[in-house]
C-alpha cells in the first residue's frame, strides 16, 4: 500500500561507474514506468553525453521529457544505495522531467502533478 502522501521515487545506482554517465532520479511515476525510463537513458546515453533542459522526444514513446543536474546533497535522503555504493568516491546526478497528463512541464503555470523536483 502506498502511504498519504507519499510521491514514489526510483534511482539508478551504478551507471556513473560502468557507463559515464550521471545516475538518474525519477519522482512521480510508478515503479515499472521508472525502471523503463531509466533502462532506456542507461541504453541510449551510455558513453554519450546527455542533453540537459532540452526536451526529449526519443526515450520513451509515451511522453518527451528533459533532463535536469542536481546536487547530490538534495537526495541523501533518498538515494541511500548510491551514497553507500560510491562511499567518498565522486558520482552526480540528474533529474528526469517529465509533463503532466495534460502535456505540460513544470516550468508551465498549467502544471498539475505529483513530482518532486530536486534542487
Amino acid at each position: 500500500m502506498e502511504e498519504v502522501d507519499f510521491t514514489p521515487f526510483g534511482y539508478s545506482t551504478g551507471l556513473y561507474e560502468n557507463f559515464n554517465i550521471p545516475e538518474l532520479i525519477i519522482s512521480g511515476l510508478p515503479n515499472g514506468l521508472t525502471n523503463e525510463l531509466i533502462n532506456n537513458y542507461a541504453e541510449k546515453f551510455k558513453y554519450n553525453e546527455i542533453p540537459l533542459n532540452i526536451k526529449i522526444e526519443s526515450l520513451t514513446t509515451r511522453f518527451p521529457v528533459y533532463f535536469i543536474e542536481i546536487n547530490n546533497e538534495s537526495l541523501t535522503e533518498y538515494a541511500l544505495s548510491s551514497f553507500r555504493f560510491y562511499e567518498n568516491s565522486e558520482f552526480k546526478y540528474l533529474q528526469l522531467i517529465f509533463p503532466d497528463l495534460n502535456g505540460y512541464f513544470p516550468n508551465e503555470s498549467e502544471y498539475d502533478y505529483d513530482q518532486k523536483i530536486f534542487k
